[in-house]
């Protein structure tokens, strides 16, 4: 009985202490995803060079995306022509960070804590994008760079259409032909602001998304604040490396959301964990899981991959090493600002998360037990 009282004691800690930045950061993600237009991160990464990438990195750093909403998006950014060094940086920022991580990150670990970590993903990102252009794959060095079109002609003009469709066409042409054949209508069509769209996707859209993995890092933060025996943090203290390589073990394949993984590095820290541990727990957790792992092999490559994982694993706990020694002399636990006594405010927005959440939880729940459900309104396809 003893343990369940603390382990809920310290679960309303960790929500009241997360909860009014991740509704504001919410709503902050609304508002941008309404403002930027979605043909604009097309656009600028369609070139393979240096630019691109870090063009693709700061793009990504304050999309409120997370780690499976990101891949669709590094497709449509991919097949309108980015190079893999950009699509891969994308794919490492965008889950990192994002307008809600950030804002979350800095109520729950200050502000010196937030910029280092935004910093370092962007570093971790262009070092990937740049390795991923240096080292393509071998069919992508084989491949000409001049596109061919062919077309089947009247008799009539057979020679001068054969002329005419040797002709080599440029990479940028083909997208600009596209981009003008199938996006001329939405582009001439600005839709006006709606801070009803905003308010949807925010607490609708991607509240949703982030609902069930936000759930289960809150439980598994603060059981990890309790549960972990004090001897095992002694040891963990003691040898900081091997707290680097069981992080490692478990963030690469997991699947967690930047925002979610907030309160599972602040348990590992309350634990006696070093802040370098649940950074990298922070940096590889977002970055890597196994759908990701897979949707990169097969769209970028195998080499591509090896580079994809053998960077995130390396920069994060180089970076990892450079937090703890630059903060060797601060006590772990006062890095999280965690109030004994909760205002009003936290409360209030505690209990507006935790309501909207389980909305979202049990919504779910019901439409995977009864999946017709959701056709009765006609959103199902057919």
């Amino acid at each position: 009985m003893e343990f369940l009282i603390e382990f809920f004691d310290a679960l309303v800690d960790l929500s009241n202490a997360m909860a009014p930045y991740i509704l504001f950061g919410l709503f902050f993600a609304g508002i941008l995803h309404e403002l930027v237009p979605e043909t604009l991160v097309s656009k600028h990464l369609g070139k393979d060079s240096i630019g691109s990438v870090i063009k693709a990195t700061i793009f990504g750093i304050p999309l409120p995306v997370c780690s499976c909403g990101v891949i669709p998006l590094a497709t449509s950014i991919k097949k309108s022509g980015a190079s893999n060094g950009a699509t891969l940086s994308f794919l490492i920022s965008t889950p990192i960070t994002g307008v809600d991580s950030i804002l979350a990150t800095y109520g729950m670990f200050g502000w010196a804590f937030t910029i280092y970590r935004v910093i370092t993903s962007m570093i971790i990102s262009i070092i990937t994008g740049i390795l991923a252009n240096l080292f393509p794959e071998n069919e992508d060095k084989e491949r000409p760079k001049q596109k061919v079109a062919f077309s089947v002609a009247s008799p009539v003009s057979t020679t001068n259409a054969m002329n005419f469709s040797m002709a080599p066409i440029k990479k940028e042409e083909v997208i600009e032909e596209e981009a003008s054949s199938c996006c001329s209508i939405s582009n001439e069509e600005k839709k006006k602001f709606s801070s009803t769209r905003v308010l949807k996707y925010a607490f609708g859209t991607l509240l949703g998304d982030i609902a069930s993995p936000l759930l289960i890092g809150l439980l598994l933060g603060a059981l990890i604040t309790v549960a972990i025996p004090s001897n095992l943090s002694e040891i963990l203290i003691e040898y900081s490396w091997l707290s680097y390589i069981i992080v490692i073990i478990i963030a690469v394949p997991m699947y967690v959301c930047a925002t979610a993984s907030l309160p599972i590095a602040a348990g590992l820290m309350l634990a006696g964990v070093a802040p370098g541990a649940a950074f990298v727990f922070l940096t590889a957790g977002p970055a890597t899981n196994t759908v990701t792992i897979g949707v990169v092999k097969k769209m970028l490559g195998t080499r591509t991959l090896y580079i994809y994982l053998g960077t995130i694993v390396f920069g994060s706990v180089f970076f990892g090493f450079g937090l703890d020694y630059l903060l060797r002399d601060v006590p772990v636990k006062e890095m999280i600002h965690m109030h004994e006594e909760a205002s009003l405010l936290e409360y209030l927005s505690s209990v507006i998360l935790w309501v909207m959440v389980m909305y979202f939880i049990i919504k779910a729940y019901f439409q995977k037990k009864d999946p017709e459900s959701c056709c009765s309104s006609g959103s199902c396809d057919n």
